[in-house]
């Protein structure tokens, strides 16, 4: 699975932006989508995760309530709205596929993209 990410961008705290992840080379919907964020000097972290069908997501307690992972099967592509955005939310976004149905919060994704950068200013 080869996965494109776009849509990352300099915006102001408490400011939105909407991240997009198109992948292409298998079946879309035989994976597991996550998304993942490395700020500088930090190891990454997961952020989100949702099942084959987008009907079941987790989201870690950092961005929970302020981001939204959903799919698009039809269009091969994961998206992640984050509103509400902080400083501390500054970071290169990453997604992530894992082969699998249910969600997952493990970091052994099979296959990750090249990362969008968000920077947020104070």
């Amino acid at each position: 699975v080869q996965l494109q990410a776009s849509g990352g961008g300099l915006v102001q705290a408490g400011g939105s932006l909407r991240l997009s992840c198109a992948a292409s080379g298998r079946t879309f919907s035989n994976y597991v989508m996550g998304w993942f964020r490395q700020a500088p000097g930090n190891e990454r972290e997961f952020i989100t995760s949702i099942n084959w069908r987008g009907a079941s997501t987790y989201y870690a307690d950092s961005v929970k309530g302020r981001f939204t992972i959903s799919r698009d099967n039809a269009k091969n592509t994961v998206y992640l709205q984050m509103n509400s955005l902080k400083p501390e939310d500054t970071a290169l976004y990453y997604c992530a596929a894992k082969r699998g149905s249910s969600y997952y919060t493990g970091y052994d994704y099979d296959y990750w993209g090249q990362g969008t950068k968000v920077t947020v200013s104070s």
